[in-house]
């Protein structure tokens, strides 16, 4: 299994990413061992994620939700699939 997450950092960045471990890879993150983004900016939470059966669909959702705007990331963390569809 393989997962894309979305994290919010405590000056309310986002960070995208995948893995096929997500809680290995929130406790990387926790450790610093995580990617720049989080050795920089410090505190997350995970916000967002989703389940995908193969790396390349991981992979690919990732590459997507990276050239999305902040709204748009925004509506699909909570959820508001109205304005998804709209932006």
């Amino acid at each position: 299994m393989y997962y894309l997450y979305i994290l919010r950092n405590i000056h309310d960045c986002l960070y995208v990413g995948q893995t096929n471990n997500l809680q290995r890879r929130l406790n990387n993150h926790h450790t610093g061992q995580g990617a720049k983004f989080i050795k920089d900016y410090g505190e997350f939470e995970l916000v967002y994620s989703e389940q995908f059966e193969t790396r390349d669909a991981a992979m690919q959702r990732e590459r997507q939700l990276k050239h999305w705007s902040r709204a748009k990331k925004e509506a699909l963390i909570s959820k508001d699939y109205d304005l998804l569809k709209k932006l």
